[in-house]
């Protein structure tokens, strides 16, 4: 009988977590910028759940994701300590939300890779600050009870956050606009047309690329219009001529995916201004890219 009632009990505790799932992730994800490590944040998060005394627990969701944005938060500073040893630029794992349902909720800019990797320059105080309030709408009296530090603080960390990324980030082009330029890039791409990538490219134009020290890839930011356009011919004839390019949807908005062989290589993600493309970042990194799964065969560039 003791049994019985132990696994009543369990499965309420994971019933109501599985409610608060997507938004755990959520958060966790968008703290730290690796799925592997947001699953593992989540984890956690379940771990003290099922250990807890429920029954003293008033707001279950309110308990999990406190508990979430501190793991969160102690996660990101041990994450900092590795990237700073990365081989190469750091990106963040783009996740396909066109079709995982978890990371299709709550999208919104906090999720966009280049917002993620500006997310990284801040403190993780500040980042959780940023998410909570950006993302999830959190009001600061919440967040301060849920980071432990009182409402005024939360404000600053916040006022801090948001104008470091101001500083930083230009204001992002229409969706239209975006769909556009990541268009006529791949074709110059694929053309190999230098001075087409050169007139789609912002002058401050900057390429990152993350290799993971296991597939080789440029060591720096490859920074300036004509160096990124070069950069970019060069990495596509090294890729050689069977290479197959699709427009696919990561992290809520349009990206050029490249696989051989039905195998994921590459994808490519662009922010872009009115002046046209500001940042290309190269996933390469074969861990970052399992999400995505081609579905042509043949160059092709269909949505």
């Amino acid at each position: 009988m003791m049994g019985l009632v132990q696994d009543a009990t369990l499965g309420d505790a994971l019933a109501a977590f599985a409610v608060v799932r997507p938004r755990l992730f959520g958060i966790a994800y968008r703290m730290l910028g690796s799925v592997a490590d947001a699953e593992d944040v989540v984890h956690d998060a379940w771990l003290r759940w099922q250990q807890t005394d429920r029954a003293a627990v008033r707001d279950p969701e309110g308990f999990l994701i406190t508990t979430t944005a501190r793991l969160a938060v102690n996660a990101a500073t041990s994450a900092r300590a590795r990237r700073e040893v990365y081989s190469g630029p750091w990106l963040p794992e783009p996740v396909d939300t066109s079709t995982d349902p978890v990371a299709r909720a709550e999208r919104d800019e906090s999720v966009e890779l280049a917002v993620l990797l500006l997310l990284e320059r801040l403190s993780p105080a500040e980042r959780a600050v940023y998410v909570l309030r950006e993302a999830f709408d959190y009001p600061f009296r919440r967040i301060g009870e849920v980071l432990d530090t009182s409402e005024a603080n939360a404000r600053q960390l916040a006022r801090r956050a948001r104008t470091h990324l101001d500083q930083e980030r230009h204001d992002p082009v229409p969706r239209a606009d975006h769909v556009r330029l990541l268009r006529s890039f791949l074709a110059a791409a694929r053309a190999g047309d230098l001075h087409q990538l050169e007139d789609l490219l912002a002058d401050s134009a900057v390429s990152y690329a993350d290799g993971g020290g296991t597939v080789r890839a440029a060591p720096m930011p490859i920074v300036g219009r004509e160096n990124v356009a070069r950069y970019i011919v060069g990495l596509m004839a090294k890729f050689g001529r069977d290479l197959e390019l699709e427009i696919v949807e990561a992290n809520g908005g349009p990206a050029v995916l490249a696989s051989r062989d039905g195998a994921a290589v590459a994808l490519f993600t662009l922010d872009a201004s009115a002046a046209g493309i500001e940042q290309i970042q190269i996933v390469l990194n074969p861990t970052k890219l399992g999400q995505f799964k081609p579905t042509v065969h043949g160059k092709s560039d269909q949505t």
